[in-house]
């Protein structure tokens, strides 16, 4: 994610920028009361084995729900080369996901075609920026 989004802290009334690691912890802490919505958009976090470390690593990310799916976009804002954490659910696609307060167990999977085109015009309409930097 590029871009930053300001809350206050619950609490605090200290702004915090959430975006990384800050981001995860707020999101934890709160069950998603603060960072759950991150520009408009809903934000869920997973969590991944990386596949050099076998370290586990928790990334906060945009998804789109559709249908009993949720879909997140490994779009390194708009890099030529994928986000580590897509290539660690290449190799092992078990994750842990939050979404609010909810925490469950996933499988990930990269979309084929033509789902994948489903699937891309779902999350364009929930955040244009993926069309602006495919």
């Amino acid at each position: 994610m590029s871009e930053q989004t300001q809350q206050k802290a619950p609490g605090t009334g200290t702004d915090i920028t959430l975006i990384g690691d800050e981001h995860v912890r707020i999101y934890r802490e709160t069950n998603g009361e603060t960072g759950y919505l991150w520009n408009g958009v809903p934000i869920l976090l997973f969590t991944s084995k990386g596949r050099k470390s076998g370290k586990l690593r928790t990334n906060a990310i945009i998804y789109t729900p559709v249908g009993d799916k949720y879909v997140i976009i490994a779009s390194k804002g708009g890099s030529p080369t994928h986000p580590a954490w897509y290539l660690n659910i290449l190799e092992d696609p078990n994750l842990e996901v939050q979404i609010k307060g909810d925490v469950f167990q996933a499988t990930a999977r990269t979309a084929e075609s033509p789902e994948r085109e489903q699937l891309w015009a779902e999350a364009v309409k929930a955040w244009p920026n993926y069309d602006v930097y495919q």
